[in-house]
């Protein structure tokens, strides 16, 4: 029996998943999660074989808490399923250690079988977002150019960016700059939107 861990925050997406992978034979869900830190704490308690993460969660999200349950559960293997096929997603999925990515629109008896490949030693990638991320290539932002973007994606001032992220404002025009010549575009809201949609912040 292959025991299945499923990290949601939607109420009523998790119990249908549930509900879905109980059909199956030779699945088991022993375990949920609403949030990312609590997959994280349920993983280390319950020790899935697999653990199945949504990427936007309360607290950590899914990518974030995929490397956390690699580190502390290593025999678990991670599963990314989601609404959002973004190519820098995929790409840091992979990095934090997941096995497989796919979009949640698919067949119920595809993630079966997906869960199954996995647990064989597979990855599994969703065909259409795997070349998307290859033509997108390789997030060009710096850990801390993401950083700055993220904080002043709701329109924050040069000065609450810097006091949050404690830098100087000199430093957070410095590293906005930067990103949004790497990004090309005009201004570092159209930055925050380019990035998001790519999946790199």
């Amino acid at each position: 029996m292959i025991r299945v861990m499923l990290a949601e925050d939607q109420n009523m997406v998790r119990g249908a998943l549930a509900a879905l992978l109980g059909l199956e034979e030779d699945l088991e869900v022993v375990a949920q999660a609403a949030s990312g830190d609590e997959a994280v704490v349920v993983a280390r308690q319950i020790r899935p074989d697999v653990a199945l993460l949504d990427i936007e969660m309360p607290g950590k999200d899914g990518l974030t808490a995929a490397a956390d349950i690699r580190a502390e559960v290593p025999e678990c293997r991670v599963m990314i399923l989601t609404t959002f096929g973004r190519p820098g997603y995929l790409r840091r999925a992979m990095e934090s250690g997941a096995s497989a990515f796919l979009i949640k629109d698919g067949p119920a008896q595809e993630l079966a079988a997906a869960i199954r490949r996995v647990v064989a030693g597979e990855r599994v990638i969703d065909p259409a977002l795997a070349a998307a991320a290859l033509s997108a290539g390789p997030n060009p932002l710096s850990p801390r150019e993401r950083d700055v973007l993220g904080a002043g994606a709701d329109g924050s001032t040069i000065a609450d960016i810097a006091s949050r992220l404690h830098l100087s404002e000199g430093t957070v025009r410095n590293y906005l700059s930067s990103a949004i010549n790497k990004v090309g575009v005009r201004n570092r809201i159209e930055a925050a939107k380019a990035a998001e949609r790519n999946g790199w912040l």
